[in-house]
């Protein structure tokens, strides 16, 4: 899963952004940057343009969260809806479970606290999404790996 690189947008007109600087961090983003950029029902999209801001858990101060993409999307009726979605391997979207050596109680704390921090972006991101009638999906590779 840890490939990076450029993706080269191919229909420029859906792209929100600096079209000539999509990065993806993953191949589940990949994936999922091909998916917006080809299916005639996202009618726009972006990587990491929008910005919210969330209070960290870990030192009580304000950063800012650049959600994985933003798309417009085609719904019934000619609807349009707006989602954000973030893309996260599935044990990083619920807490982390505890083992039993001194080692696994090392990785348990560092995943508590990266847990902890993607929920206060989560639920800014939720709020974020309420307040403007948005989605807010998080999709993993049960989404994503066929």
């Amino acid at each position: 899963m840890a490939y990076k690189g450029k993706y080269k947008v191919k229909n420029r007109s859906k792209y929100v952004g600096a079209v000539d600087n999509v990065v993806y961090r993953s191949s589940w983003e990949r994936r999922f940057m091909v998916y917006a950029d080809t299916n005639p029902n996202v009618v726009k999209w972006n990587s990491e343009e929008l910005v919210i801001p969330y209070v960290s858990p870990v030192d009580g101060k304000v950063h800012r969260y650049f959600p994985d993409f933003w798309i417009e999307v085609k719904g019934e009726k000619g609807k349009i809806n707006h989602m954000v979605i973030e893309v996260k391997p599935k044990t990083q979207t619920g807490p982390p479970k505890l083992g039993k050596t001194a080692k696994s109680k090392y990785r348990y704390a560092r995943a508590m606290k990266t847990w902890k921090v993607n929920e206060a972006k989560f639920e800014m991101a939720k709020e974020f999404c309420d307040d403007r009638k948005w989605q807010f999906k998080i999709l993993t590779e049960d989404h994503l790996v066929k």
